[in-house]
């Protein structure tokens, strides 16, 4: 079963051609295609799955490149890691396509949305099971142009055509340091599989340096792609694309492709301990500033992206601390609900007509279905037990405190809190209290069956996977693990301070709005509050990087166009002009003229030549 491995992105990319060919013909039927090609996708994919549980793996590949005396190989590999990741991102995206046959239904660019969605898919699914850089990186931008397209897929408004472009090119800036990373790596070992390159780099004897500048330019790629600090900026921008998108570039593709990289080169990263400490300083980080903006967001959909780009942290600390078992159980149980609660968003906003929750508010007597699975969702993100989140956010701190470096525990912990906080701010400003808009309140309706059959579904891993696959899978991903680091107290602060995130969640807004209000007025609040409404300042931060570097040089090199280039080729011009008037002048047809003219140049010749000794 496992030779049968390419089957699962060569489906959704046949589903692509299909929407090309046909189209425009079939309609709104156009989506059945890469409803059924992710649904075969899905049923092999856990076919594969259940054999790579039982021991069987594959790496296979073919000559693909020769120069000279050097061959390129390309193929495919399928282990652990990459079975997981097959059924997780495949399940996923065929819902994300069935919900969104009914949250697209009457866009005009239906057929073109799904194509994107597929091919995005493929790209995915591509890159999973790829064996060698090079595939990688392919699909990697493939992934990065189909993100253009989906986000600014409401191009009729510049602020979408904004986002998509900002995502564009701030991913871009990573994938320069990926691709210097890959290139770097291939010219000292002439190979660009993942099985062989550890082995090669490590057989070298390579100063530390090297090692480390290798592994961070790899890293560097997968900030980029992941969303983390400093180049989080084009997240929750990203949200002005159809919620659908949301869910897929949130969950199974996208952001967590920069997490399946540092786990694909894991092992170059093992042979430089210094560049796998700035991943972790760099999750922890990720981890906390993004939950802090996640607090003060009024748009549900931004709530989310923030929450996203922190727990995404959560998965590079993991990495960073040597837990990788625990990084992976994160990416995929954070895959789960953090798909249900954009779906779940979306069918709110398709029932409310609005993202901003402040407008909200009492929907839970109309929208009782997405309600309880966006309660599953929140407290299955909020590390509730038994809910999927609180296993493997549990497993990424317990290995964080048996770290040299405590201080990410401390962040992750922190975090964890805040995490619990908004989330029962965003249901409670989204589903309880009074009605805050009488327009909203009026015509908001529960979602039709098509959206509301994935978010159920969905919902049950969500709840419940974490607590089914928490030792099966980790000792799937390392046969030999060591047993969860004992942190003492320390190992239930987590789950304490995310007990109290929902208290105090509850406590001021389900309180009276004045309560809230003077918190707010408060010396010590204050400042903190408007730090992260103003989003730590990064966005500004990178308008001015942006500027800097790109538009400061943009008018440099204009002006150099302009008045040196330009100059050059105008003036050279001007003396071919000039020229031309001046023999014009000389051109009056008098021979005697022209013979005086002959005399004189005859003249000026003997008087140079005697002047050089001639």
């Amino acid at each position: 079963m496992l030779a049968w491995a390419p089957l699962v992105p060569a489906l959704p990319l046949a589903a692509y051609v299909l929407h090309l060919i046909f189209g425009r013909r079939a309609g709104e039927r156009t989506a059945l295609f890469g409803i059924v090609a992710l649904a075969l996708s899905t049923l092999l994919s856990l076919a594969i799955l259940v054999q790579v549980a039982h021991g069987a793996a594959i790496d296979r590949s073919v000559p693909w490149l020769r120069i000279g005396g050097l061959q390129v190989r390309m193929g495919f590999a399928v282990g652990p890691l990459e079975a997981v990741m097959l059924a997780m991102v495949s399940f996923i995206s065929c819902f994300i396509e069935v919900y969104s046959m009914g949250y697209m239904h009457g866009d005009r660019r239906y057929n073109r949305f799904f194509s994107n969605v597929t091919l995005f898919v493929a790209a995915m699914l591509t890159a999973v099971i790829a064996n060698n850089l090079l595939l990688f990186f392919a699909a990697w931008e493939v992934m990065g142009l189909c993100s253009y397209l989906l986000i600014g897929h409401w191009f009729e408004d510049p602020a979408n055509c904004r986002a998509a472009t900002k995502a564009f090119m701030v991913t871009r800036i990573g994938d320069v340091g990926l691709l210097l990373g890959i290139w770097w790596a291939f010219s000292l070992t002439h190979t660009f599989s993942f099985a062989a390159l550890p082995g090669a780099l490590g057989a070298m004897h390579l100063p530390a340096a090297t090692l480390d500048a290798i592994a961070l330019l790899i890293f560097l790629g997968a900030v980029g792609k992941s969303a983390q600090v400093p180049l989080q900026i084009w997240l929750p921008d990203a949200m002005a694309g159809p919620t659908p998108i949301s869910a897929l570039i949130h969950a199974a593709t996208m952001v967590a492709a920069g997490v399946f990289l540092v786990a694909r080169t894991y092992g170059i990263f093992l042979l430089a301990p210094a560049a796998l400490h700035w991943v972790g300083i760099v999750g922890g980080i990720s981890a906390f500033i993004p939950a802090t903006i996640a607090c003060v967001q009024t748009d549900i959909k931004k709530v989310l992206a923030y929450s996203t780009i922190s727990q995404l942290g959560y998965m590079m600390l993991a990495m960073g601390v040597g837990a990788f078992e625990a990084g992976i159980f994160h990416l995929l149980t954070h895959a789960f609900f953090k798909a249900l609660l954009f779906l779940a968003a979306g069918s709110v906003i398709h029932a409310a007509g609005t993202q901003n929750m402040h407008e909200m508010g009492g929907l839970w007597r109309k929208l009782r279905t997405t309600g309880a699975t966006f309660v599953v969702g929140t407290l299955a993100l909020a590390a509730i037990p038994p809910f999927s989140g609180f296993w493997s956010k549990d497993a990424i701190l317990r290995a964080a405190w048996a770290s040299p470096d405590r201080a990410l525990y401390w962040l992750g912990t922190i975090a964890a809190g805040l995490t619990a906080y908004y989330m029962t701010r965003a249901v409670v400003l989204t589903f309880f209290g009074r009605p805050r808009d009488a327009h909203v309140q009026e015509h908001a309706h529960e979602s039709p069956a098509v959206m509301l059959v994935p978010l159920v579904v969905l919902s049950v891993p969500a709840a419940l996977l974490g607590w089914v696959v928490d030792r099966p899978l980790r000792q799937l991903l390392t046969p030999h693990a060591p047993a969860a680091a004992a942190a003492g107290v320390y190992g239930f602060l987590p789950l304490l301070l995310s007990l109290a995130g929902v208290a105090v969640g509850l406590a001021l807004y389900l309180g009276p709005l004045a309560r809230r209000e003077a918190l707010l007025r408060s010396p010590l609040v204050r400042p903190v509050y408007g730090l992260c409404k103003r989003l730590w300042f990064f966005d500004d931060l990178g308008a001015v990087v942006m500027y800097a570097v790109g538009l400061g040089p943009s008018y440099v090199i204009g002006a150099f166009d302009r008045y040196v280039v330009d100059g050059v080729v105008n003036g050279i011009g001007w003396l071919a002009m000039a020229f031309g008037r001046l023999w014009r002048k000389l051109s009056t047809g008098n021979v005697q003229a022209y013979m005086l003219t002959m005399v004189v140049a005859l003249a000026i010749g003997l008087v140079a030549l005697q002047a050089m000794g001639g």
